[in-house]
């Protein structure tokens, strides 16, 4: 599992460098890229497994179109169905291949938390967003 979290987060270090984003980036204005770091998959009276993002099928990057209301992976494209534009965060939720998810991004530094769950199981994966 080290051998791949190596190049994730040189990729997620190059997006920090890259861009010196300010809070106006997070605020449902502008495209996002998105990369995901970490993630848990959960069963019911289950210890939480914990794994990279592939480990549970989530693209390494994601890109978010606000104004057409998508979220992009290199596989398939959501729609976004609902969008809360808080003080502190951007929520987005949707449904996908019969999950519920919600994408919470905190609009002063981008940090992510994603949730996917079904009636049988739920997955949480973390990671940060910069201007597309």
């Amino acid at each position: 599992m080290k051998s791949k979290l190596l190049p994730c987060a040189a990729a997620f270090a190059l997006l920090a460098i890259g861009s010196e984003a300010g809070a106006a980036d997070f605020d449902g204005s502008k495209p996002l890229i998105c990369a995901t770091v970490d993630a848990h998959a959960c069963d019911p009276g289950e210890t939480c497994l914990r794994g990279l993002p592939d480990f549970i099928g989530m693209p390494q990057f994601m890109r978010i179109d606000f104004a057409g209301q998508t979220i992009a992976g290199p596989k398939r494209t959501a729609q976004i169905r609902f969008v809360d534009k808080g003080a502190d965060q951007l929520l987005l939720q949707g449904t996908e291949l019969g999950y519920a998810w919600t994408i919470v991004i905190d609009k002063t530094d981008g940090s992510m938390t994603v949730s996917l769950l079904n009636r049988e199981e739920a997955y949480i994966v973390f990671g940060n967003c910069t201007a597309a």
